[in-house]
């Protein structure tokens, strides 16, 4: 049995809006390209034509990998969960510990992490440490150089 790939809804809804922007406008644009590249001659020095079958290869590959993800797709619905523990789609406040900063993730399946606007996979070294935790609880992340964070809040939205 494949591995499910578990998403918020949330992240669900970007990839099959992401999906249906290369369907209906990049993937018709590419062949536009195409058609433009192959009136102009010779294909073989054909540098507009090289580019836009790089760029229908990027984009066929980018389609079936969503068709992939959503095939495999176990939606998260964290609504149904209460605040009081740490799951997949709850956005936490933490302190670290080591140097008593605060800091705010939401914790997301690996599909849809991106660390720089605080979207944190519940795989990686953070999330793995605070998925399960509650308010108050001191959790310890598992990194080359250990650090301790305190959970201050948790939001099931």
């Amino acid at each position: 049995m494949p591995n499910k790939i578990e998403l918020t809804q949330e992240g669900l809804d970007k990839l099959q809006k992401e999906y249906r922007h290369l369907i209906d406008i990049d993937r018709p644009e590419v062949i536009e390209q195409l058609t433009v590249a192959r009136a102009q001659g010779d294909l073989s020095e054909n540098a507009d034509y090289d580019a836009a079958r790089n760029r229908q290869a990027e984009i066929e590959a980018r389609i079936k990998e969503i068709e992939d993800i959503i095939a495999e797709a176990k939606i998260i619905d964290s609504s149904s969960k209460s605040g009081k523990v740490v799951s997949l789609g709850s956005t936490v406040e933490i302190r670290d510990l080591s140097d008593n900063s605060v800091a705010t993730y939401t914790i997301v399946g690996t599909v849809e992490a991106n660390p720089v606007k605080g979207l944190i996979s519940n795989v990686s070294p953070l999330g793995h440490a605070l998925v399960g935790k509650r308010v108050g609880d001191e959790c310890v992340v598992r990194v080359a150089q250990e650090y301790k964070v305190v959970i201050l809040k948790i939001d099931n939205k």
